[in-house]
């Protein structure tokens, strides 16, 4: 009878331990919800974090209660070590859940009390890759934590001092890139050289930044194919970034007409179609002669906008505008090429003259 007692006794305890987790795990969610009610979301944000919690409470309580009734059994130290191996990694995946929520919290609340474009892309940029460089030293923690738990690597840990050196050096060879690439993601976080949701110009495509990681910057180019760029790339190489002070922009539309185009009547349409279109932001809009040569005068239309976006639509409604407006009601606008014909060559007259007979008498 003792002896059932004995083997019952882990597996009530194993069963006491689960429940007590589901118990602690709810208990905890109903608190947090409770003590950020506040916050909007936060409850359907916070899901993330329910399994890793549920997880830690389980491991630890099967530590205890297998602690307290099978410590004479031979599986018990496998079990216990498997538990610790457990523990540290379900403490990692806790401290990632945290992050991540804790990134999306602080993000939605800047993004609704921050109008300022520039500032709220900056925001976003560092905590995003704040947030990753946390969860690598996490993770480097956590694995240096279950390397520590077998017996085997501990000892190795004099040995690997020793020559940490050299160790040293060689790591410091082969992961050079690597780390440059580590290097230049956070000085382009922290020096605020490049943000998310910026327009750059790159490889001369034209795209959005997507991502910026620790490592590469993902640039969604304007035909949807996705740039993936190293980070030392924008440290190292001139690009374009059109959003760096501020999303207004300004472009310009060109084009030939011929030297009778009423040029005040195509400003007058300018005028009249810019005060028509949401798309402009009314801080920019001329016409302009830039040159007159070769029997045409080059228009120069600039314009401004709130963003790229828009810039690009404006501009092919400009261009499209006034293509019809000069095909419709300035047809003598439309270039064209003249050749003068001059006189007749005399020489030429007179080789195809009749030479004249002659008689002799």
């Amino acid at each position: 009878m003792d002896s059932l007692e004995t083997n019952i006794m882990p597996i009530l305890a194993i069963v006491v331990a689960i429940a007590a987790a589901l118990v602690l795990t709810f208990l905890l969610r109903f608190a947090a919800n409770q003590a950020f009610r506040k916050i909007p979301d936060f409850q359907q944000r916070s899901k993330l974090a329910k399994a890793p919690v549920f997880v830690v409470l389980l491991s630890i309580g099967l530590r205890i209660a297998l602690g307290a009734t099978a410590t004479g059994y031979p599986w018990f130290e496998p079990v216990n070590f498997a538990l610790m191996v457990g523990l540290i990694a379900a403490l990692c995946w806790l401290m990632l859940a945290a992050l991540v929520v804790a990134e999306r919290l602080v993000l939605r609340h800047f993004t609704r009390r921050v109008t300022d474009s520039k500032r709220r892309r900056r925001l976003t940029t560092q905590i995003s890759l704040g947030r990753r460089v946390i969860s690598a030293l996490v993770i480097t923690l956590a694995v240096a934590g279950l390397l520590l738990t077998i017996p085997e690597v501990r000892a190795l840990g004099t040995g690997i001092l020793a020559s940490a050196g050299l160790i040293s050096i060689v790591a410091g060879l082969a992961v050079q890139s690597s780390l440059s690439n580590v290097f230049a993601g956070v000085q382009l976080a922290f020096t605020d050289a490049l943000r998310i949701d910026d327009v750059v110009v790159v490889e001369g495509l034209w795209g959005r930044v997507e991502e910026i990681t620790m490592t590469y910057v993902v640039v969604r180019v304007w035909d949807e194919r996705m740039l993936i760029l190293p980070s030392t790339y924008f440290t190292t190489t001139p690009f374009e970034n059109w959003t760096r002070n501020s999303p207004k922009i300004m472009g310009s539309v060109e084009f030939d007409v011929d030297w009778q185009a009423p040029v005040a009547q195509l400003r007058q349409h300018l005028a009249e179609l810019l005060a028509e279109t949401p798309l402009w932001d009314g801080r920019t809009g001329k016409l302009e002669v830039t040159d007159a040569t070769n029997g045409e005068i080059r228009l120069r239309i600039v314009v401004s906008a709130n963003d790229s976006g828009d810039l690009w639509d404006l501009r092919c409604l400009i261009r499209e505008s006034m293509l019809e407006q000069i095909q419709s009601l300035h047809t003598q606008s439309i270039p064209r090429q003249r050749w003068e014909q001059g006189p007749i060559n005399d020489v030429s007259a007179t080789r195809n003259r009749p030479t004249p007979s002659i008689e002799l008498v």
